[in-house]
């Protein structure tokens, strides 16, 4: 009768990898976010002295200046 060997598997412990290209990504589209709040409350505060646009947009002048001074981290 034929004798069996066990081998022991040889792998060693699971690695934990980071996925860096999810991290970068992520990093790039809140960069990308807040620059775009940024230019968006710098042209809503530009606008703020025109009643006629702001009118267009529904918004009065109090509120477009407060949502112009929001940071643009928010």
């Amino acid at each position: 009768m034929p004798t069996l060997t066990i081998r022991a598997a040889r792998h060693g412990p699971l690695l934990h990898q980071e996925n860096w290209g999810t991290r970068v990504s992520l990093g790039w589209r809140r960069f990308c976010l807040m620059r775009a709040r940024h230019r968006q409350r710098k042209a809503l505060r530009d606008l703020a002295d025109d009643p006629h646009l702001l009118s267009d947009i529904g918004v009065t002048r109090e509120q477009a200046l407060q949502e112009a001074d929001k940071p643009f981290w928010r």
